[in-house]
């Protein structure tokens, strides 16, 4: 397994970062533990989850399904680099959602409870708020530091402006500030290199990108229902027939499968420390373990270009 410094802090994580957002939802406890212990096994350290995941089964579930595994062996949880999140609602309760202080603290609480951990390594802020001050927010996690509850903060979901703005007020805290930005970046969707990418570049934030397959669109097609086969993922796959034939064909050419040169390609990207892998099952998570071998080539890069166009850095993408 490779690892890579997270931004500009001095934490190692493994290329691949372990999603679990199925566990509980798609993916039984049973299952979701054979996962975990075998990416573990595979070399990989860094496992993301929030408090929201669970799907049917209830908000705090995945959080649930993590810690009873970590609860399993005790040096599961000093190997591993465990990410988790807040902001979503977690009741109907009015003040139980976004990023007021009185929230995250709460939040945090409950976090380290499901996960029974004492401490949280990267506490990301799962959307940005436009109610909370940005003072309130890093209030709220100086009060986490000092109480030894979590050790880095990221983001998720934050344009460029607000990852501007959460670290200048960071700095002026003489704090640490974000490390990390978890945000939709992939072959189909790129246009986190108008603001966002730059935006990571400029503050030292390690890029983790979820939805590298685009949703299941970058992946080989599939008969194992999900989203892959929902109607609007079939419309959108024939919309871009051509230019997935053209990924596929060169793939092809590659000797490797769409989804691993999908994940590959955004290893080459500059700025990224790791991209989010979801496995449903071992099989699905078995396929991916190499994605960080794979050399992609000067030449390999610049024809997967072409076939999915850069956005290229504001303001340059589109005006001068």
């Amino acid at each position: 397994m490779q690892y890579r410094q997270l931004g500009r802090s001095g934490l190692k994580v493994s290329a691949l970062c372990l999603g679990t957002m199925n566990f509980g939802s798609r993916t039984s406890p049973t299952e979701s533990f054979n996962i975990l212990s075998e990416a573990v096994d595979a070399g990989i350290n860094f496992i993301d989850t929030a408090d929201q995941y669970g799907g049917d089964a209830g908000v705090g579930t995945t959080e649930t399904i993590l810690g009873q595994w970590l609860a399993q062996d005790s040096t599961r949880r000093h190997n591993a680099v465990i990410a988790t999140k807040v902001h979503e609602p977690m009741s109907d309760a009015i003040n139980d959602r976004g990023l007021s202080a009185r929230h995250i603290q709460m939040a945090c609480d409950a976090s380290l409870k499901r996960l029974q951990v004492e401490h949280i390594d990267l506490y990301q802020m799962h959307h940005i708020d436009r109610a909370t001050p940005i003072d309130e927010i890093w209030q709220a996690m100086d009060r986490l530091y000092q109480q030894g509850k979590i050790t880095y903060v990221g983001s998720s979901n934050f344009p460029g402006w607000a990852i501007a703005q959460a670290n200048e007020r960071a700095m002026t805290r003489q704090h640490l500030g974000l490390i990390s930005e978890q945000g939709l970046y992939n072959l189909i969707e790129r246009r986190a290199e108008l603001e966002v990418l730059p935006a990571c570049q400029e503050y030292g934030l390690g890029l983790i990108p979820w939805s590298p397959l685009a949703g299941g669109l970058l992946a080989a097609a599939s008969n194992s229902g999900g989203r892959r086969q929902s109607p609007a993922m079939q419309q959108e796959r024939q919309a871009r027939a051509g230019q997935l034939q053209a990924f596929q064909t060169l793939c092809t050419d590659l000797g490797e499968s769409p989804s691993n040169i999908a994940l590959a390609w955004l290893l080459h990207q500059p700025g990224v420390s790791a991209t989010i892998i979801g496995p449903g099952n071992i099989e699905q998570l078995t396929s991916t373990l190499r994605v960080p071998d794979i050399n992609l080539s000067t030449d390999s890069l610049t024809k997967i270009d072409e076939i999915f166009p850069p956005c290229g850095a504001a303001p340059e993408a589109y005006a001068w």
